[in-house]
Formats: structure tokens, C-alpha cells, sequence
């Protein structure tokens, strides 16, 4: 079959789920990813044509498309700051979002350059953060935690195809004793209340996992405090606290760090105008 045969279909059966552009890409990044074949191939050569062998897998991926299992997951694949990972249903897909924050630890950072730094990912998935800060901080010791062995499997994986030194810790931060120091301590922990489920889409929704997702409505800053609680004993004397945050919680996550006693509070807003990260500099513990 031809080649641009196969991209017909693709928006044929896609067209009444996704954007034309959204297919494209997903059209463009089977191609490559089974093919080796570059996005202006059917530009060049607009007659090429498959053999059956290599069009069962783009068939394969459209037919999970339908179902709205997100493209990474069917790749197995996905990237984040320049890096390739691997992604299945035990980890959430990286987000742009998330790397804005790496990009903030590492600005941030710059001035730090000069001592070694002691950094904890919490809840890790699949490592995307701590790898990505690995790979740009030389001289900073990365620990990654996460309750999920599944997830562990897979950024263990991932720091050792992206050549990066990580002590894993299969720990859950909600009863930790967890006995280390660090100077930074980040995390994108599960911050999406049940009510929010409406809002979300079902390849988020369906596929990824609830366990990094979701948190209970009366509850919605639970882990944020379980992480207050351990930095105040195991953040270093200037140390301080990154975190991913829900968006419609910005003003409620700043006031619980004001009411600990953190100081230097910043809230920042993403690439999409919505509150999403916020930095904390550990309370002063006097003499």
C-alpha cells in the first residue's frame, strides 16, 4: 500500500477524535519510530510504498489510537528536555509543564555550581526529573523515591540508557524514615482532586496511572504536607523546596508554606498562564 495511503486512513479513522494536526503528528511519529523514515518523506517520495511487514505496526498504532491510549505509551517512548525515556502504564507521560520546573532548578543552581548538592526527586515515575537534572549537574548527588516498584523498574531504566548515576529509593513519602539530608528537594507529587475528573481527558484519564494522578477532595494538599513535614527535619540550612502544583490550588499550597514558616515563597506560572510551580527556602530553625 502506498505510503500516503495509510495517512488517509490514519485521518479517516482519527478525524472524529483528534485534530488534523494532532493526527499528523501521531501519523509522522509511527512513521519514524517503526519506520526510520523522516517526516518529509511523502515530500520526495510521494509514491513510496510499504510492504505488509511494515504496515502492520502503523495499523497496530492507529487501532490503539482509537482507543485513546496515548501515542507514548503505544511507542513506548517519550521525551523530555532532549532526553529519550521509556514510558508505559506504571508512569505518567513527562509534560512541557514539568520541564519549566527542572529548567528553574537548574537557573537556580548556576550559582551553586561551586559545592556539591545533595537532591531528592519525590515521586519520581519515570525519572524524568531527576535524570534530566543528572545529566545537566555534575556535581550534584540525585536521589529519586517513589512508592511504585513498577515506576522504579522503569527510571532505573531510563538513568542507565541516559548514562546517569541515580540511587533509586522504593519508599512512600506519606510514612517515610527516611534518614538523609538534602539541600533540594523537588517533586510533581499526585495533586488532581476526584472532582477534577471531569476535566480530564480520557487518554489521561483511562491510561495513566490513578495512584500519580489523583487525590482525595478534603484532602487536596495531602502530599504536599507529608513532603513540609520531612523537609523541615531533612532539608539542609538554606535548602529549599520545588514543587509541581494544581493550578487551582496556587494560593492554597503558597499559604501552607506561609503557615510553616518557609520563607522566600514563589509562585510561577507556566507556559500556559496557569499557577504551576512554586519554590520555598527552609524555615530558619534559630540556635
Amino acid at each position: 500500500m502506498l505510503l500516503k495511503e495509510i495517512k488517509d486512513i490514519f485521518h479517516k479513522e482519527l478525524g472524529k477524535i483528534y485534530p488534523k494536526e494532532e493526527i499528523d503528528s501521531f501519523f509522522y511519529s509511527c512513521i519514524e519510530h517503526y519506520l526510520d523514515l523522516e517526516r518529509f518523506i511523502l515530500v520526495i517520495q510521494p509514491g513510496i510504498t510499504l510492504t505488509k511487514e511494515e504496515e502492520q505496526p502503523l495499523f497496530e498504532a492507529l487501532s490503539e489510537l482509537k482507543q485513546e491510549r496515548p501515542l507514548q505509551y503505544i511507542l513506548g517512548t517519550a521525551h523530555f528536555m532532549g532526553l529519550e525515556l521509556q514510558v508505559n502504564e506504571n508512569v505518567l507521560i513527562p509534560r512541557p509543564e514539568t520541564e519549566e520546573l527542572v529548567q528553574w532548578i537548574l537557573d537556580d543552581c548556576q550559582v551553586e555550581r561551586s559545592r556539591d548538592l545533595k537532591l531528592l526527586d519525590i515521586g519520581t515515575g519515570s525519572g524524568c526529573i531527576a535524570i534530566a537534572l543528572a545529566k545537566h549537574l555534575s556535581n550534584a548527588q540525585i536521589y529519586a523515591l517513589d512508592v511504585s516498584e513498577g515506576a522504579l523498574n522503569v527510571a532505573r531504566k531510563n538513568a542507565a540508557s541516559n548514562g546517569v548515576d541515580i540511587t533509586f529509593l522504593h519508599d512512600d513519602i506519606l510514612d517515610t524514615k527516611l534518614e538523609l539530608d538534602f539541600d533540594i528537594i523537588v517533586s510533581n507529587p499526585p495533586y488532581v482532586r476526584e472532582l477534577e475528573k471531569k476535566e480530564i481527558k480520557k487518554n489521561v484519564k483511562d491510561f495513566e496511572p490513578d495512584t500519580a494522578l489523583f487525590v482525595p477532595d478534603e484532602d487536596p494538599l495531602l502530599f504536599y504536607r507529608a513532603i513540609i513535614d520531612f523537609a523541615e527535619n531533612h532539608l539542609s540550612e538554606k535548602g529549599k523546596l520545588y514543587f509541581e502544583i494544581n493550578q487551582y490550588l496556587g494560593e492554597e499550597a503558597k499559604a501552607l508554606f506561609h503557615t510553616r514558616n518557609f520563607s522566600e515563597i514563589e509562585l510561577r506560572k507556566d507556559m500556559f498562564g496557569n499557577d504551576r510551580m512554586l519554590k520555598a527556602n527552609v524555615p530558619s530553625r534559630g540556635l
